[in-house]
Order: C-alpha cells, then structure tokens, then sequence
C-alpha cells in the first residue's frame, strides 16, 4: 500500500515502475520462503537421523564420535525455529550425521593379521620405524636388528626432536645471504667439531669379552637376526646407520600401503633340497603359510615341504620313499626313468609341479593333474634315487603333443640331461609310432634345448644318408620331429632353399664336421639306449 500510494503521486511511468519492482520483490520472497522451507525440511530429516544414531549409540553403551573426537550435541542443538538459522542448522546436522561413519584406520590396522614376523621368536608386535603397532617383514622388525618395541619408539621420538631442531636451524640460516662460496655458519662449524670429537672416540677394536659375545650371538642365533653392531665403529656412524634403515623401512611400508609391495606377493627365495640349497628363480603358488617363511625344505624323495630343518630331518627319519612312485621303465646305470600317473599318486604330481613352478615362468599346472603322466627321471646312489628332472604330458592329445611341461633341476643343468628328456620323449612317440612336438610356449631354456636337439638330429641323418633325394616326411617318420620343426630347424641352419620353384636341402658338411667334432669329445654317456625301455603304451592313447 505504501508503495502504491507514493506512486499514485506521480505520473503513469513511475506508477508502473514501482508495480514492477513490487511483483519482483514478491517473487523473490515467496522463492525465498520456499527456499526456507526446502532447507527446513532437510534439517528435520538430518536431525530425525541424527537424532536415530545417538539413541542406537546410547543402547550400544558407546557413544559415536563426531570427526573432532568430541560426543554429539542434544537434540536442542538443531534448531528449526528461524529460517535464517536453516543453513547452519544443515551443516551442524551433517557435521552429526558423519558421525556414525568409522574413524580413519592407521597404518597397521591395514594389515593381514593373519601372517607373522619370519623371524623366530618374533610376535610381530611394533616396528623398526617407531610408528606402527605391527611389523610382518624382517626390514620392519625390532627383534631382528637386536632392539625391542619400546626402543624404537625412543628413538623415533628423538629422530623426531632433531629434525625439528634441524628445520629451526635451517629456517635462520635462511635469513643469511646465499651466495656460491659462502662461508659456514658458526653452527656449521660446532657441528664439525661436535662429529669429528665423536669419531675420535672409537674404539680400536674389540676386547675378549666382546668377541666372545659376538661369537655367542652368532653361534645362538645364526642368520635369523642382525650382528652385534656396538663397538665396531663410532656411535655417530652406527646412530646414521640406525636411521638410514628406519629410513629404508618407512619407504617399503609406504610402498606396501600404496599397494605397490602387496602381502600377497611373497616369494619363497631358496629351498632346501637334499644336499643342495636352490635359489628361486620365479614365483610359485606354495600356501600362504609356507610362502611368507622365505626359505622351505623337501623331502627330496616323496617332494613333501616343510618348514623347518628340525621337521626334515625328523621326516627323513621316517620316511620310507627311496625313489619316485610309479613303475621304473628306462634304467641304464645309474639313470632311471619312472612313469608316475598323475590320477593315482596326485599328491606327489603335484607338489612336483609346485617344484617346477620355481624354475618356469609360463607354467600354468598345479593342481590339475589327473589328465597327464609324469616321466620323472633319476640319478641312483647307495643313498636312493635323486631327481634328476621330469617332463609330463597328456594322456589323450588331440595334437599329438608329446610333451606338456619339461624341467631340469638347476644342479643338474648344462650336463647334458636336458637332451636326455627330450630324447627319451621322442623315443616315447616312436613306440607309439606318432609324431610328436611339445606344447608350447616353451620357456626361454627349454626353446634353447629344444632347437639344439633338433639340430643335432638333423645333422645326424643328414650323416647318415647316403641318397640323393629327401623328403621332410621321411625326415619326420624317421625321427618322430614334427615336420613344423624340421622345417624351422633348416631354415635357421641355413639349409633350406628355394631354386628353380623347388626346395632343396642343402648338405652342409661343415656344420656336419663340427657336430662330429663335439659328439666325440662329449662321449655317449649322457645317451638314451632304446634298448633299455622297457614301455608298452598305455590304453586310450
């Protein structure tokens, strides 16, 4: 009314002008009323859930916690009186309603509880680094660098203190003039002076009493933890080491918590097998239980893993396995060959396959075995029958793969035992009158093998061939080689042309001569005599 009798004062234009700004001040406080309203009935709602996780809170005897770590306010702290109040209303109801979510985990909440220390006598409990309540790997634990868990935390505080002190000092430095050959500062000097006091102080050596404890600790202890460092060089140089490995524990925990190093991926670095101690080459999918422990120890015989030496031996003790299960079909001296099937003696294959996981990168099998034989070749002494090396392949192969999976174990490498499989799988394939190739991928060693073989057959019949026409089918029915093979083993050899729209095979006498050469100075002792197998094929083959 004010607006429109000031207006009727004035003439048509300007009674119109205020028309308009009443309409749009009309409109802008009905938009604002249901404005308020909307956030009104949103600070209700948020309430009413508040409101709802305090009194399931209280049932529960333990109060939620906002984000600030402070109990939530009574239900008088929302208020819905004034719309002016709606929006902080809102966000105090939101800043309670984030209440009931669960608080930020710490680092070592993230772990799996589930695995331990590899460090005997460890409980797992505290960190190198000072900051974390768990440890699981020997980087991170006390026990093993000689401290305890409360000595670690003294001394992550005291690391803490200096480099405040340090970043105190830096920040006055900073008020000095940089320029490229400016003197030291006069802390720079006491600080030399302070280090270089301490260096002096170091002993000379080790009196008795202290060797004879470090011999003691080394002798009770072994590997499993840290030498003794004390007294061997400064206090200042040990106290750098000391926090150069806090240092390089702290990194691998970020590195863990980042997913980059994960629990899942521990690898099992060396076995123990009979008198031979076998680095790992690549990861093998062993128990959780047994894979954290880093090292493992078989049973060289019937191939059980342990996971201690005190548990071998009493196994060994025991045990009654001399040789692998199945029937011996090749023995020629002191080599031996056994045909283990893989539906009857399905532990043995596959903890051999577990094996043979730790020296192949494309192996696939382990578990699976029931659809293949194991040919598991040994060397016998008076003390049993070692395992030289094995290769398997399918009972019923529709591509007429005569080998699946094939390994020499590493102590037995570069003798000429490799070979020895690949001849006797072949041998094999000739009794069954099949011609047989092996599946592939091959591995990186075995591809190496394989072509050697190849080649050395070829030169040989090429030797022996007295004719002027040969055919690759032949050459395949002769050797039982896939004919894909001999095709790719000539044109690597060079011998393998195409003139006048045929192929030739070319007899090249040199390479001839220099594989007689080395076959005499190898000897036959790493031969397969096929006189000695004694192997009917099996059924359904």
């Amino acid at each position: 009314r004010l607006l429109r009798t000031a207006g009727s004062s004035s003439d048509g234009t300007e009674d119109s002008d205020f028309s308009a700004d009443l309409e749009h001040t009309e409109v802008s406080e009905s938009a604002h009323r249901r404005s308020s309203t909307r956030l009104t009935r949103a600070s209700l709602r948020l309430s009413q859930s508040s409101q709802d996780l305090k009194q399931g809170a209280d049932r529960d005897e333990t109060p939620p916690r906002t984000p600030t770590g402070n109990a939530p306010s009574s239900e008088s702290d929302i208020e819905v009186s004034s719309p002016s109040n709606d929006l902080l209303s809102l966000k105090e109801a939101a800043a309670h309603d984030l209440s009931h979510r669960p608080k930020r985990r710490r680092f070592h909440e993230s772990y799996n509880f589930n695995m331990k220390c590899p460090t005997p006598g460890c409980n797992s409990l505290g960190h190198l680094t000072g900051r974390h309540e768990r440890h699981f790997s020997i980087s991170g634990c006390p026990l093993y660098h000689n401290l305890s868990a409360d000595e670690c935390k003294g001394k992550a505080s005291t690391r803490d203190k200096q480099a405040e002190e340090r970043t105190l000092s830096h920040r006055q430095d900073e008020n000095r003039h940089s320029t490229r050959n400016q003197a030291p500062s006069d802390r720079q000097l006491r600080y030399k002076e302070k280090v270089t006091e301490l260096r002096r102080k170091r002993n000379s050596g080790l009196n008795k009493e202290q060797k004879e404890k470090y011999m003691e600790h080394r002798q009770s202890h072994g590997t499993s933890r840290e030498p003794l460092l004390e007294n061997i060089t400064s206090d200042y140089d040990l106290e750098l080491f000391r926090k150069a490995q806090a240092r390089a524990s702290d990194d691998l925990e970020k590195l863990r918590l980042a997913g980059q190093v994960s629990e899942g991926s521990n690898m099992i670095k060396t076995i123990v097998f009979g008198r031979y101690e076998l680095d790992t080459w690549y990861h093998s999918p062993y128990p959780e239980e047994y894979a954290r422990l880093g090292r493992l120890y078989m049973c060289e015989f019937c191939l059980k893993y342990m996971k201690s030496q005190t548990i071998l031996r009493r196994h060994m003790a025991k045990c009654v396995w001399k040789h692998p299960p199945g029937d011996e079909i090749y023995r020629k001296g002191n080599i031996s060959v056994f045909e283990v099937d893989g539906k009857k003696n399905k532990i043995y294959c596959q903890n051999l396959c577990l094996l043979a996981k730790l020296f192949l990168d494309h192996k696939t099998l382990y578990y699976d075995v029931e659809p293949f034989l194991f040919y598991v070749m040994t060397e016998a002494d008076n003390t049993g029958c070692h395992l030289v090396g094995y290769f398997s392949k399918e009972k019923n192969s529709f591509l007429n793969y005569n080998v699946s999976c094939i390994l020499t174990m590493p102590q037995y490498m570069r003798q000429g035992y490799g070979k020895m499989l690949i001849d006797f799988s072949y041998l094999l394939s000739k009794v069954e009158e099949k011609v047989g190739s092996p599946e592939r991928p091959l591995s990186d060693l075995g591809l190496i093998s394989y072509r050697s073989y190849w080649k050395e057959v070829l030169l040989r019949y090429l030797n022996n061939f007295q004719g002027k026409e040969i055919s690759i089918k032949e050459i395949s029915q002769e050797t039982a080689v896939n004919p894909v093979d001999i095709v790719s083993t000539l044109q690597s050899l060079q011998m393998l042309k195409y003139w006048k729209g045929k192929h030739l095979v070319l007899k090249r006498q040199d390479l001839i001569d220099d594989w007689k050469a080395k076959e005499t100075k190898r000897g036959n002792s790493k031969t397969i005599d096929p006189t000695a197998l004694k192997w009917t094929p099996p059924k359904g083959t």
